[in-house]
């Protein structure tokens, strides 16, 4: 008698076929996307094996897989030590003041930038607004401490002309947020008007002039044309933002961290450059560890936002 094919034999060998059909189509394709996929294989795919360091006492003279295995030793001391729940909170609290006040200043700028009739100026706007995000994180982090110096300040100078007292912006917990934030913004909102910049120009002009005809006011356009186009970007732009809640500038908030403001500068990213990255601590896997548990966290609160927009408003990135 002759055997039977098993029952997943002949699927597979069909979809077999019909990849390598669409290999040999599109093959022009397959060959533009090999160095981006390589890029990605060699620079983010491979090094996810050094993720075992975590659960490691990695020791450079042994390597990865000569040192010992501890399991989770490092998550059980992070979450145990004694800052940790103020980490947690500063980094969050910093995120998400960021996000709730730095999202919408981009979209409101594209949208402004969207109404100038005059095609130089707004070329001028759009140059000028772009400009800070070129500025180091270095530099930006000098021009804080020259601006709000109690001494020299020109803000301390404009409060005392006001008849107030001069202020140790710099020393004061209740400013570094403020002060964070408020830079972040600056650098970043225009440089973040190209994405929504680019949505409002592929509208087509045939709508605007619709609306025109009809007697729609400046404001009911951007109501009902500008917005409605907007929304998808922005939702997807925000569910990919509030995968980054438990990340921050580590840079800029190690360069404006004081003694007076460590309540609230206190955050993960330069707990993990301390105990990571200094030479007098070099705790690898400690930080690994660290590194990987927020990493997880915010690989969650991407899912969840993906899934409460996908439910509220059919817009999700998956």
């Amino acid at each position: 008698m002759r055997a039977i094919p098993a029952a997943g034999k002949g699927r597979g060998g069909g979809i077999r076929r019909r990849a390598a059909l669409e290999v040999r189509r599109d093959w022009q394709l397959w060959a533009l996307l090999m160095p981006a996929l390589a890029f990605f294989i060699v620079f983010c795919y491979f090094p996810m094996y050094g993720v075992q360091i975590a659960f490691r006492d990695y020791k450079a003279a042994f390597g990865i897989t000569g040192s010992k295995w501890v399991g989770l030793k490092y998550f059980i001391k992070f979450f145990s030590s004694y800052y940790c729940g103020r980490m947690f909170a500063n980094t969050f609290l910093l995120n998400l003041f960021g996000l709730i006040f730095g999202f919408p200043v981009p979209i409101l700028l594209a949208i402004m930038l969207n109404q100038l009739n005059r095609k130089r100026f707004r070329g001028f706007a759009q140059t000028a607004i772009y400009v800070p995000h070129f500025i180091s994180t270095v530099v930006l982090a000098g021009m804080i401490y020259l601006f709000f110096s109690p001494t020299n300040g020109i803000v301390n100078h404009l409060i005392t002309a006001a008849g107030g007292r001069s202020i140790y912006f710099i020393m004061e917990p209740g400013w570094f947020r403020p002060l964070f934030i408020g830079s972040e913004i600056w650098q970043n909102a225009g440089w973040n008007t190209i994405l929504y910049i680019a949505t409002l120009t592929s509208i087509d002009p045939q709508l605007y002039e619709a609306a025109t005809i009809d007697g729609a006011t400046r404001w009911e356009k951007i109501r009902h044309i500008d917005i409605p186009h907007l929304i998808p970007i922005a939702v997807m732009m925000l569910i990919l933002n509030c995968g980054s809640l438990l990340s921050s500038n580590t840079d800029k908030a190690l360069l404006l961290q004081t003694s007076g403001n460590m309540a609230t500068s206190d955050i993960l990213g330069v707990y993990v450059y301390s105990v990571g990255i200094a030479a007098t601590k070099a705790q690898y896997s400690y930080a690994s560890a660290i590194g990987l548990c927020l990493n997880v966290i915010n690989f969650a609160i991407i899912l969840l936002v993906n899934a409460i927009s996908r439910r509220m408003s059919d817009i999700s990135l998956f």
